[in-house]
């Protein structure tokens, strides 16, 4: 049996996997924004010859091979269709590539969202109940779903990095799992918000 100590711990760890997969979600520092004179150099270069401007012209055949950006990202005109038979193979790879890196954004964006209610659940609801009620806990999961995230920030990319990925994901599954089963050990109607919101947690997981 584990009483707030031991919850103390697991919360710690889990706060910092939290962090770093806010960290890692975030854009990567070299993908930053064009400066307002290549944004005017662009503007020109579509009411004109893109040879007039080197800037313009990469910018304009960034467009034509990228056809599926959202007008929402700045560029008029974009077009989500699926691929038509006729489309050349690099433009393929790249919007799988784009929309495969989508997916794990969201991915790791719902991890973290599920982290962090984690968090906040065993903060403000098993924590006080741990006063009174030991329970079996696993604090080692919880350092390895540190181990884990903290290894993945530095790949960002690649197959190791989604093998990390799915990794975290199982391994924070299994912490939940394990909370609700020791909470099952101990019927109780104090326990019932706790295993409530953890059993939300859990089929938000299950449905990544």
């Amino acid at each position: 049996m584990a009483g707030p100590a031991t919850l103390l711990v697991s919360i710690a760890h889990q706060a910092r996997a939290l962090r770093t997969l806010q960290a890692a979600a975030a854009p990567h520092p070299l993908c930053t924004p064009p400066q307002p004179s290549h944004t005017q150099t662009f503007s020109t270069s579509r009411s004109g010859p893109a040879r007039h401007s080197p800037g313009g012209a990469q910018e304009l055949e960034e467009e034509r091979k990228a056809p599926w950006k959202s007008p929402k990202e700045g560029e008029e005109g974009g077009d989500l269709s699926p691929p038509s038979p006729g489309e050349p193979r690099a433009e393929r790879l790249a919007r799988r590539e784009t929309l495969r890196e989508r997916a794990l954004h969201s991915k790791m964006s719902r991890l973290a969202e599920a982290t962090s209610q984690l968090v906040q659940v065993e903060q403000t609801l098993l924590l006080p109940l741990l006063q009174q009620h030991p329970l079996p806990l696993h604090p080692k999961d919880s350092i390895e779903f540190t181990n884990i995230c903290s290894h993945m920030i530095l790949q960002r990319e690649g197959q190791q990095f989604e093998r990390d990925l799915h990794e975290a994901h199982q391994c924070l599954k299994t912490i939940v799992e394990k909370l609700i089963s020791s909470l099952a050990a101990f019927p109780s109607d104090s326990y019932i918000p706790v295993q409530s919101a953890l059993r939300q947690i859990l089929q938000n997981l299950l449905a990544t």
